[in-house]
C-alpha cells in the first residue's frame, strides 16, 4: 500500500509540475509575439525596483490596512509553501515529517511560525471577500469585472481558505506532536476519533493540501493572480525614465529633422512600415508582459480622471483586452502553425476609438500601479496607429496637427509672427 502512494505522489507531482511548464511556456511564447524592446540598462536599479515594488509591495503602502492583509496573504502563503518541500520528501521517501527529526526544536519553531502565519491567511482572506462582496468598492463592482474576473478573485480567496484550514488540520490531528494553533483543536479531535481514524484524517488533509497546492499551481497561469509570478519581472523592466516622458518615433523625429534641415535627408531612405499598434503582436513584448502581469486590483481605473467624469475609458480595462487578444491570437497560431486572420483586431474590436480619445495622458494609471504596469504606453501606441495609419482624429486634432506641420506651431499664424504680442 506504502508503495501504490509513493508510485501515486510522484506520478502526481510529476504530471502536476509538466502540466504548469507547459502553460507557463505557452504565455512566453505570447508575450515574446511581442516587438522588441531593450530593457536591460541600469541593473542596480532595476533590483533595487524588484525589491521595492514586488517584494516589499511599496506602492500597495498608500492604504496602509490594505497593504498590511495583502503582505499577509502574500508572503504568508509563499512562505508556508516552503513547508511544500517536506511534503515532496515525504510523499517520494512515504516518511513522516522527515525535517523534524534532523532540525529538532527549529522544526517546531517553523511550523509554529507557519501557524500563525496560516492563521492570519484566513482572516485578512475573509476580510478581502466581505471587502468584495458586501461593502462593494466601485473598482470591484465595476462592469469591467462581470462575469468571470469578478468570480476568480473570490475563488482564489477560497482556496487560500481551504488550503489553509487542510494545513491546520493535518497538524491538529498530528496528536504526537503540539504546535501553537492547531493544538487547540487537537483535544476536540481525540475525544471524538480514535487513534485510527485521526491517521485517516491526518492523510487525508496531507493529500487534500497537496493535491490543493498542485491544482492552485496549475489555476494560476488562467487567473488574474498570474501576478505573484510575473510581478518580479516586469518590477525589473519596468521603464525608468520619467513618468510623463514619450518615446518619440525615430521616423517621425527624422521627418521633422529634414523638414528643418533638408540637406541632410537620404536621397534611398525607407518608408516606415507602419506607425504605432494596431494589433497585439504589433505592442512590445514588455506591453504584452503588462498584460499578463494586471491583477485587476482597478487602482489604475479609480485614479482616471477621464473614468471619474464618467468617460468610458478604463485602463484596468484596456490591460484585460489586450491580454485576451495576445491568448486569441496565441491560441490561433498553436491550432494553425500560423496566425490565420480572424477579422478582428485589437484596435476597434478589443479597444474602442472611444476610450483612446478620452485619455488625457496623465499618467495616473501608471503612478498607482502597485507593479508599474502602464496602460498608458498601449493607449499611446493605439492612437498613433490610429491618428497615423487611419487618419482617424477629431476636427480639433486634425488643425493642431496641421498648424505644426505648416508653421511648427499649434497656433494658426506665421513663426515670424510668434512674438507679435509683445509689442501690442
Amino acid at each position: 500500500m506504502g508503495l501504490i502512494s509513493e508510485i501515486t505522489f510522484c506520478l502526481l507531482t510529476l504530471f502536476s509540475f509538466g502540466v504548469f511548464a507547459q502553460k507557463v511556456l505557452r504565455i512566453r511564447r505570447s508575450i515574446l509575439l511581442g516587438k522588441t524592446a531593450d530593457l536591460n540598462d541600469h541593473p542596480i536599479q532595476r533590483w533595487r525596483n524588484v525589491i521595492l515594488l514586488a517584494l516589499g509591495q511599496k506602492k500597495m503602502f498608500q492604504k496602509p490596512i490594505v497593504a498590511i492583509l495583502h503582505l499577509i496573504v502574500y508572503i504568508g502563503f509563499i512562505i508556508i509553501n516552503i513547508e511544500l518541500l517536506e511534503i515532496i520528501v515525504d510523499g517520494i521517501l512515504g516518511s513522516h515529517r522527515i525535517f523534524s527529526t534532523s532540525m529538532g526544536n527549529f522544526y517546531n519553531f517553523l511550523i509554529n511560525g507557519f501557524e500563525i502565519l496560516a492563521g492570519l491567511v484566513i482572516i485578512a482572506c475573509v476580510v478581502f471577500l466581505i471587502r468584495r462582496n458586501s461593502i462593494k468598492l466601485k473598482r470591484f463592482i465595476s462592469k469591467d469585472l462581470e462575469g468571470w474576473p469578478r468570480s476568480d478573485a473570490n475563488y482564489i480567496l477560497i482556496i487560500e481558505i481551504v488550503l489553509m484550514c487542510l494545513f491546520l488540520l493535518m497538524n491538529a490531528a498530528d496528536h504526537q506532536v503540539s504546535f501553537v494553533i492547531s493544538k487547540h483543536f487537537t483535544p476536540w479531535l481525540v475525544a471524538n476519533f480514535d487513534h485510527a481514524q485521526l491517521l485517516l484524517i491526518e492523510k487525508s488533509a496531507w493529500w487534500l493540501h497537496i493535491i490543493g497546492i498542485y491544482a492552485f499551481m496549475n489555476y494560476l497561469p488562467y487567473s488574474k493572480h498570474l501576478h505573484i509570478i510575473l510581478a518580479f519581472p516586469n518590477a525589473y523592466y519596468a521603464p525608468l525614465i520619467p513618468k510623463g516622458t514619450l518615446l518619440n518615433m525615430p521616423a517621425i523625429q527624422n521627418e521633422v529633422l529634414y523638414a528643418m534641415q533638408p540637406e541632410l535627408a537620404p536621397s534611398n531612405a525607407a518608408a516606415p512600415e507602419s506607425f504605432g499598434a494596431k494589433e497585439a503582436t504589433e505592442l512590445s513584448w514588455k506591453n504584452l508582459m503588462d498584460a499578463y502581469s494586471c491583477s485587476e486590483c482597478g487602482r489604475c481605473t479609480d485614479a482616471c480622471p477621464a473614468n471619474t467624469t464618467g468617460k468610458i475609458l478604463s485602463p484596468r480595462k484596456i490591460m484585460m483586452a489586450t491580454r485576451d487578444r495576445i491568448e486569441t491570437i496565441s491560441k490561433n497560431i498553436e491550432a494553425n502553425k500560423v496566425f490565420v486572420p480572424d477579422g478582428k483586431t485589437l484596435l476597434h474590436d478589443y479597444i474602442t476609438v472611444e476610450e483612446l480619445r478620452a485619455c488625457t495622458t496623465c499618467n495616473a494609471c501608471v503612478q498607482e500601479c502597485p507593479i508599474s504596469i502602464s496602460p498608458l504606453d498601449i493607449i499611446i501606441e493605439l492612437r498613433r496607429s490610429l491618428v497615423m495609419e487611419q487618419s482617424n482624429a477629431p476636427q480639433e486634432w486634425n488643425s493642431m496637427f496641421s498648424n505644426i506641420e505648416n508653421n511648427f506651431a499649434p497656433w494658426k499664424f506665421s513663426p515670424d509672427d510668434r512674438d507679435a504680442w509683445t509689442k501690442a
